[in-house]
């Protein structure tokens, strides 16, 4: 049996009945369909149609017209196979139009203005689409225009269009709407390092407030402990002209003249001087134990001479501690 012409192809599925009935209803759409794909044969004679279930984004599932084939743009480059799905609302609404993918094919590079990494392009002509004068044999056109500059699997900087002087409206449009985009991309980067940038200075700037939040809470510590420190003198100091006051001076003015040594400038009884006189016998000997402590890391002392000094020191500094327990009124004396 003879496959059928692209006409008769055409008319049998729009016009078939259920189950085979495509979506399109009217009858002067299917009219400017059947004009319109076989325009698109007659130029580009490599297309094939067909049928197929189309699901759209939403959800919905429609019974739809296709032609698929390759359009050739560069004898250095590889042919790019393309599918045009007729949508259910043609003319009104642009076709949609996918780069075919397969493993036999280049991946789409990730910059190109017209087409994303699914193959969805999206060229002015379709974005701008009206009808009439919009059809499917000139969005083919334009479409293998555009390619011809700028490739979907080459990466290359695209070619330039047209003089402008010689462009048509469209090809000024589609060079406007490369160039806009590929500065965009740029754009895009450079913005990028910036933002990376920013925010590595952002952290620093975060670190460095971390560190002044810091320095500033023990600064402020700090302040609060020397106020504290000068409340205290200031209290030493009132109780301390108030002894003048009540003893009007006469020690300190004793003291002065050379008639009294400083022990003798403040009046203390007995057991008081005793007890000043155990402590500070008591503290000089643990001075006196820290730096011969000290000598023995440095090796200054022999080990001998120094358990024999210590031995010494600490039998002194137990009589003044117990004496001055004794003093305080401390009955049990440790062991």
């Amino acid at each position: 049996m003879a496959r059928p012409s692209p006409k008769e192809f055409i008319e049998a599925a729009l016009f078939a009945t259920s189950p085979y009935a495509l979506s399109y209803l009217g009858t002067e759409q299917k009219w400017i369909i059947q004009r319109h794909l076989l325009s698109l044969l007659q130029e580009y004679p490599g297309f094939r149609l067909s049928t197929g279930r189309f699901h759209h984004h939403d959800g919905t599932e429609v019974h739809l017209l296709y032609a698929s084939g390759c359009v050739h743009v560069s004898n250095s480059a590889p042919p790019i196979p393309l599918t045009i799905w007729v949508q259910e609302t043609y003319p009104q609404k642009a076709p949609l139009v996918f780069v075919s993918l397969d493993p036999n094919t280049p991946p789409i590079h990730r910059h190109h203005p017209f087409v994303d990494t699914s193959g969805a392009t999206s060229p002015p002509y379709i974005l701008t689409w009206k009808y009439p004068p919009c059809n499917l044999s000139e969005l083919l056109r334009n479409l293998v225009q555009l390619f011809r500059h700028d490739h979907p699997f080459t990466h290359l900087p695209p070619t330039s269009f047209t003089h402008p002087s010689l462009a048509s409206g469209k090809e000024a449009l589609d060079r406007l709407v490369g160039m806009l985009y590929y500065d965009m991309v740029a754009l895009e980067a450079s913005t990028s390092e910036e933002i990376e940038e920013l925010s590595l200075l952002q952290e620093e700037l975060k670190r460095r407030d971390r560190y002044t939040t810091n320095m500033i809470s023990e600064m402020e510590q700090e302040r609060k402990k020397l106020k504290e420190r000068s409340n205290n003198w200031a209290e030493e100091n009132d109780r301390l002209v108030n002894w003048f006051r009540v003893n009007d001076g006469r020690p300190i003015k004793a003291l002065d003249a050379g008639e009294v040594e400083i022990e003798d400038a403040f009046e203390i009884d007995r057991k008081s001087r005793q007890r000043l006189d155990a402590t500070a016998a008591d503290l000089a000997i643990e001075d006196v134990l820290y730096k011969l402590d000290k000598a023995l890391e440095q090796e200054a002392v022999s080990f001998d001479s120094y358990i024999k000094q210590v031995r010494s020191l600490a039998r002194d500094q137990f009589f003044h501690r117990a004496l001055e327990m004794k003093l305080n009124g401390v009955q049990d004396i440790p062991h």
